[in-house]
């Protein structure tokens, strides 16, 4: 088992990750009737995909003795009506090092064949950029 979902009322829930206890609050957006004063469970779909990019490249640059420590990724969500869901993921991973062309590539790469990436539907547009120090 992953996770357990308690609906604790007023359209928020808690989860509870098995192994860790480790716990997560959502709440329904302030756009679809809710108080927005946590994570909607679109906020963490599309979080999810950034937090899976940093993690696959964190395993590429630590098999290749790549330091990306600090490197950070900011997401904006864009949802669509009719039916609701999410339509569009826009990524920015912004890093503070400096890389070679191979390194860039390599850790690119990693970011675009995340396993969050790959299982989102087709339909959602994924805008992935990345920022390098000048």
């Amino acid at each position: 088992m992953t996770s357990t979902i308690t609906y604790l009322g007023d359209l928020r829930t808690e989860a509870t990750h098995t192994q860790s206890q480790e716990k997560i609050i959502t709440d329904a957006p302030v756009d679809n009737k809710g108080k927005g004063e946590a994570f909607s469970p679109t906020d963490l779909l599309a979080t999810s995909l950034g937090n899976c990019m940093l993690t696959i490249m964190g395993i590429a640059a630590r098999e290749r003795e790549i330091n990306i420590e600090g490197t950070s990724c900011a997401i904006t969500k864009i949802m669509a009506a009719d039916p609701r869901r999410v339509s569009e993921i826009h990524a920015e991973i912004a890093f503070t090092g400096s890389y070679n062309d191979k390194e860039k590539a390599i850790l690119e790469h990693a970011a675009k064949t995340c396993p969050v990436f790959y299982s989102l539907h087709p339909d959602i547009l994924k805008v992935i950029t990345f920022k390098y120090p000048s």
